[in-house]
């Protein structure tokens, strides 16, 4: 079983491998991965991580295995004042993917029905996530690290 200790936000060299990873499943601090080729990989961050699609866990052989957002449940929003649409998301405090032409966040019934009375349009869709991190970190953490230690 590999084993990886580092995160980063990209990737410095060619993967030696990948995973796919829903929203909720990106957000790990210490976890057994199966990757595309079927090996296991024991995650074991510092700290609960957020994992960017495109990111990669570094082994502790160094080798960069990719972190791809998996196709997930989600309901794709569109309308005619899609800034005041996105808005009232935000202010539910909802991830959101934010596109030119519409929105997708994850289904709730309960938000498709708040969605509908403000005159959006929604639909059920199958894609991968990857929402806005917001303005004070990448993902659902408070804080970016650069270092580029791969101990």
């Amino acid at each position: 079983m590999l084993t990886a200790q580092t995160y980063h936000t990209h990737l410095h060299a060619l993967p030696s491998d990948h995973v796919e990873l829903t929203y909720e499943d990106r957000f790990l601090r210490r976890k057994v991965l199966t990757l595309a080729s079927g090996q296991q990989l024991l995650v074991d961050l510092p700290h609960t991580t957020s994992l960017d699609h495109g990111g990669a866990l570094i082994t502790t052989g160094a080798q960069e295995i990719r972190i791809d957002a998996a196709p997930e449940p989600l309901l794709e929003v569109t309308g005619e004042a899609l800034h005041r649409i996105a808005w009232h998301i935000g202010n539910r405090h909802t991830p959101c993917q934010i596109e030119a032409t519409r929105l997708l966040i994850q289904r709730d019934h309960v938000m498709a029905d708040m969605l509908s009375k403000i005159g959006a349009t929604t639909r059920d869709v199958t894609e991968p996530f990857t929402p806005e991190g917001g303005a004070y970190g990448h993902g659902r953490t408070h804080g970016h690290d650069h270092s580029h230690s791969h101990t």
